[in-house]
């Protein structure tokens, strides 16, 4: 029997792209639903009923455990699903399987949120705080640091195997211009990040969404993002 499509909001972010490329690697068909972080969809009632958080991505799979439905948000929770739902990218063996958890912690805690706020106060902070410039750009410099020391014992991140820790954490480094990277500083990670690039199904998963995708340019989008249109009581 063929495996009903999973339903995906999401938009073309790092965190998006991590669960994308999950579904392209397991194969899975999904329908990718936009919600356009921009304009204040991820506040809809709709969506905020699965995603309470209202942070994308979230799926829904109408096959979930037992042959019923589930909902879930957090990417780092959704790869850790469809990896047990499918069998790949994650070990059985409990030490295996706990070298990719860690690491897949490692991102969900550090590389996400230490990426995203260098990113931010480099490129969309109003004022260009040079505190805050250096702390982040110091801590992605770390960051990188640490992923290419991994790397330079390990083919991938967790060991010898392609895994959801891999998948969550390119996406991130893609934009390691505007984080204040120079890749070339940290050979092995390179390394890594080139071959991870080429795999067709990353390069399918990087482009979902993607032609509906504008640069952020105006106040308004701004305040709905990073703004207190976030800690308005819903």
């Amino acid at each position: 029997m063929s495996q009903a499509p999973i339903d995906v909001y999401s938009w073309p972010t790092p965190n998006g792209h991590k669960v994308h490329i999950m579904l392209e690697e397991c194969r899975l068909p999904y329908v990718a639903h936009p919600v356009n972080i921009g304009k204040g969809e991820q506040f809809a009632a709709d969506f905020m009923a699965i995603s309470p958080n209202n942070k994308i991505p979230a799926i829904t799979d109408p096959v979930g455990p037992g042959g019923k439905p589930i909902s879930l948000f957090e990417s780092g929770a959704i790869l850790v699903y469809l990896a047990g739902k499918t069998g790949k990218f994650m070990p059985a063996g409990d030490r295996a399987k706990y070298d990719v958890l860690q690491w897949l912690m490692f991102q969900m805690g550090g590389v996400g949120p230490m990426l995203g706020q260098a990113h931010h106060f480099r490129m969309y902070a109003p004022e260009k705080l040079p505190y805050a410039i250096e702390r982040y750009t110091n801590e992605a410099r770390r960051i990188y640091g640490v992923i290419d020391k991994q790397l330079s014992k390990n083919r991938f991140i967790a060991g010898r195997t392609y895994s959801i820790a891999d998948i969550a954490i390119f996406p991130w480094l893609r934009s390691w211009e505007n984080q204040g990277i120079v890749l070339t500083d940290y050979p092995h990670l390179k390394t890594w990040f080139d071959g991870i690039a080429a795999r067709p199904a990353v390069q399918r998963g990087v482009k979902v969404l993607a032609d509906l995708r504008t640069p952020i340019t105006g106040d308004k989008e701004r305040e709905i993002l990073f703004g207190k249109t976030q800690y308005q009581k819903r």
